[in-house]
């Protein structure tokens, strides 16, 4: 008998790292070294250990780098500030009152998530720019000499980030409100509780966790934001700026250091919200049970709502909307006029007939389902062991997995770009950059937690014993786990897996700072279509894009169950 358990133990241990090895050498090579290396290039000058990087940095001579650092640090705490501003209270009333056209309102406030950020902020240039079209339509209704705006700077910024952002705000505050047992609401009332005592001493706290997950989305997607800074800066520096201009110019050392400082912002404040999450227990004795929505019967109150409601929906489908429009303008016939006079499906035509012009199509889905084979075979992989293995060194293992979305997509380009200029042997002695295989690495890298989050979760809700069972049948580890854990975490593991493939299909900062004329993808081109004045083939670009993104939102929930908020 002690034989069999001393076997077994060691057989477990033998699967335990069969499992773990494959996992580690991925995280040394891609994540680890890339990191070690841009440190060492920021810190390593003329052959020797020096700070000289660091000082230039912070020369108060040279005021570039510390007022981009100051703008990327106060830009996305500004961003948290009014996301939340219209993401909570959105939450609040779409999850708690019924009123007319409730649904249809609810389901318009996820539209920006399928807006990849460089399209996005293509269309805010379309509706609000210095030509928009609502631009232009208020100059002529007033007779205006001048434009009575232009979007840029940091109002520009801020409004694309708020439109953009507000979504994560929106999605976990109502999962946490429809987890909330209605029981605790009633008792506070019974004991004489006020409603806005109710939602402070109540409701809020049970939402913290929420609101910090969203809090850091939020941050860590600002300090790492690039299209709008991009486009609507105007001379307004930010460091993910910065260090695209460094790497264009050949001062890698700088972008290293640059990157270095970006990561370090980030990572401190990840932890910052962390230890502020953990000062308290948020857990609830009993389970969330639906909640029932009060239905709103004082028409001072609800027709308001549903007239904000409906002028809410026209504002988010208004990009959306500029951009189909657009899209039908053939090149060179909306040039002096005031608005787009000719349409036509030419440019549609283009895009499925001209090989050139289709190209960068092709290369987004089949980088895009490179980069996501990996994220699902290694996330799958990395969250068994993360949930269903015991062993030393655990907790290093889920950080080092949380890195990659940490840390900026220009530091994580940046990271490969000085890892891999160079022969390694990660690469079996080639090199990475400036080839096709650079851009799919990155969108592997970078949508890592992804994949081992969603899958992590489901893993975490399955009963050890479903497993054990099967092995104490005879089952070996891979039929056990291909016959009984596979189907029931399948839902967990499609939600990550089919974000990464979405967020590939639409990077932009990534692909700017790492890719070639032979693989750029559906976001350089869009930029290339932007710099030579045809808006119609790049509108036409991001229609495609959208209909990609929603076209894979709608398969995960339609055959997996995978709602966009279990996305997040």
């Amino acid at each position: 008998m002690f034989e069999w358990i001393r076997g077994r133990l060691g057989s477990e241990r033998m699967v335990t790292w069969g499992l773990l090895l494959p996992v580690m050498a991925v995280l040394l090579a891609y994540v680890l070294y890339p990191s070690y290396r841009t440190l060492a290039e920021s810190v390593w000058v003329d052959g020797a250990f020096s700070l000289k990087n660091y000082r230039a940095f912070f020369n108060p001579d040279s005021l570039s780098n510390l007022e981009a650092l100051w703008n990327s640090v106060y830009i996305s705490l500004l961003s948290v500030l009014f996301s939340a501003l219209i993401g909570v209270p959105l939450a609040l009333i779409f999850n708690r009152y019924d009123f007319p056209g409730r649904r249809l309102f609810a389901s318009a406030a996820i539209l920006p998530m399928v807006l990849p950020s460089l399209v996005g902020v293509m269309s805010f240039m379309f509706l609000y720019g210095e030509s928009g079209l609502v631009t232009r339509s208020l100059q002529d209704f007033f007779g205006l000499q001048e434009p009575p705006f232009r979007l840029r700077g940091v109002a520009g910024i801020l409004l694309v980030h708020a439109y953009t952002m507000y979504v994560y705000f929106y999605m976990t505050v109502s999962s946490a409100i429809r987890g909330i047992h209605p029981a605790l609401e009633e008792a506070a009332a019974n004991l004489g509780a006020g409603p806005w005592r109710r939602f402070r001493s109540v409701i809020l706290p049970l939402l913290t966790p929420a609101l910090v997950a969203a809090s850091l989305l939020v941050f860590m997607t600002s300090m790492a934001s690039f299209s709008a800074p991009f486009l609507l800066a105007g001379g307004f520096r930010v460091l993910s700026l910065q260090i695209y201009f460094s790497k264009i110019n050949g001062n890698l050392d700088m972008a290293a250091t640059q990157s270095v400082i970006l990561s370090i912002i980030s990572i401190s404040f990840l932890l910052f919200m962390r230890w502020y999450q953990g000062r308290r227990d948020y857990r609830m004795m009993e389970k969330g049970v639906s909640h029932h929505r009060r239905e709103l019967r004082n028409p001072w109150v609800k027709w308001p709502l549903v007239l904000a409601g409906t002028v809410g929906v026209i504002l988010l489908l208004l990009p959306h909307v500029t951009l189909v429009i657009l899209s039908l303008v053939p090149e060179g016939t909306w040039t002096w006029q005031t608005y787009p006079t000719q349409f036509s499906l030419e440019n549609y035509r283009l895009l499925m007939k001209d090989p050139r012009i289709w190209e960068p199509v092709r290369n987004s889905l089949w980088m895009a389902a490179l980069a996501t084979a990996g994220n699902f075979l290694f996330g799958v992989l990395t969250s068994y062991v993360l949930a269903k293995r015991k062993f030393k060194g655990k907790n290093l293992l889920d950080i080092l997995v949380m890195l990659p979305w940490a840390l900026p997509a220009t530091v994580v380009a940046m990271n490969l770009i000085l890892a891999f200029n160079v022969p390694t042997p990660f690469t079996l002695g080639h090199i990475l950059v400036g080839t096709f295989w650079i851009l799919p690495l990155a969108y592997f890298v970078r949508h890592i937690p992804l994949v081992v989050r969603s899958t992590h979760a489901a893993l975490e809700q399955l009963d050890d014993s479903l497993e054990e069972a099967a092995r104490n049948l005879g089952a070996r580890w891979f039929t056990a786990f291909r016959r009984v854990i596979l189907p029931v975490i399948l839902p967990g593991i499609m939600a990550g897996t089919l974000l990464a493939f979405v967020t590939a299909v639409g990077e932009f900062v990534s692909s700017v700072m790492l890719y070639t004329i032979a693989n750029r993808p559906i976001s350089i081109e869009i930029m290339n279509q932007l710099r030579m004045f045809n808006l119609g083939q790049a509108a036409a670009y991001a229609v495609y894009q959208i209909l990609l993104i929603a076209g894979v939102l709608l398969i995960s929930q339609r055959f997996f169950g995978v709602k966009a908020e279990n996305t997040l």
